[in-house]
């Protein structure tokens, strides 16, 4: 498992979350990256190409994990701790595949009991959501890779305070903010 500190040693510190980019981001990444200016960045897997982090790498520095379309480059899971002086604010438990359905598999359950997270970012099922289980706040920020069935092309935004964390998602398209009511509803 890889650990990673970020140190808030001003009044906020922004970290974007991305996942589920194929080998081939969103020609729109690079401008929200820009906009939201992240001190961070987490890819919760299925990179799909390498070249795709040293992209990313060009606007924050990066965590990633491993998808099930990635070698064995990446680790499956990793730790992102983000301390303030001697406090940790947040601990985050970044892999792939974490939920069945809306509920934390077990063993993602337990290896973030383990780390001691309460956050949990994963990716694979392209479906952008926030949900809380056994404690512990689930964040997938979706995909920002090629289109998948009607889903949005979205990321997420963490953004940690000295009084809190506020979990977020944005349409990567037009740089709006993105929530399950501002998604277009299917036709029939």
């Amino acid at each position: 498992m890889v650990h990673t500190t970020l140190r808030l040693d001003r009044p906020s510190l922004r970290i974007v979350a991305v996942a589920d980019t194929h080998g081939n981001p969103h020609s729109a990444l690079d401008e929200r990256l820009r906009e939201l200016e992240p001190d961070h960045i987490l890819h919760a897997g299925d990179v799909g190409d390498l070249a795709v982090l040293r992209r990313l790498e060009k606007h924050a520095p990066v965590t990633a994990v491993r998808g099930n379309i990635d070698g064995r480059d990446l680790p499956d899971f990793a730790t992102i701790e983000v301390r303030s002086g001697d406090s940790v604010l947040l601990r985050i438990l970044l892999t792939h595949i974490a939920v069945y359905g809306p509920k934390l598999r077990a063993n993602v359950a337990r290896a973030a009991k383990a780390e001691d997270a309460s956050l949990v970012v994963c990716g694979h099922s392209h479906v952008p959501f926030a949900a809380t289980d056994r404690g512990i706040t689930v964040f997938n920020p979706g995909s920002v890779g090629p289109r998948r069935f009607n889903l949005p092309i979205v990321l997420g935004v963490i953004d940690v305070t000295a009084q809190g964390v506020s979990v977020r998602h944005v349409e990567c398209e037009t740089g709006k903010p993105w929530t399950p009511q501002s998604a277009p509803r299917p036709r029939y």
